[in-house]
């Protein structure tokens, strides 16, 4: 059987990330004012993982108006979702191996 560990995802490894992730795979779409309070973060930290996160395909961002407000929302990839549910799997087999 394969190591757990061989399943962990570099780009989930920050908590950050797993914020980010978490929160996307309960939510539909998630604007960045949310995702900031939510995982109490800067604008910059939050742009710069978010970056990384759309780089990799995990998740995309849909741009547009609320009147003449820009409104920018975030909602996790089909990638996105099952990087996540296994990285989320291998962290659950590391901790019963681990008792």
């Amino acid at each position: 059987m394969k190591n757990p560990i061989e399943n962990l995802n570099k780009n989930f490894d920050s908590r950050v990330r797993l914020g980010l992730m978490s929160a996307l795979m309960v939510n539909t779409e998630v604007s960045f004012n949310d995702l900031k309070e939510l995982i109490q973060v800067t604008d910059g930290n939050l742009a710069s993982h978010i970056k990384a996160l759309e780089e990799s395909g995990y998740i995309k961002v849909q741009k547009g108006f609320i009147g003449r407000k820009t409104n920018t929302t975030y909602s996790a990839t089909g990638a996105g979702e099952k990087a996540f549910k296994t990285h989320l799997e291998a962290l659950e087999e590391m901790i019963k191996s681990a008792k």
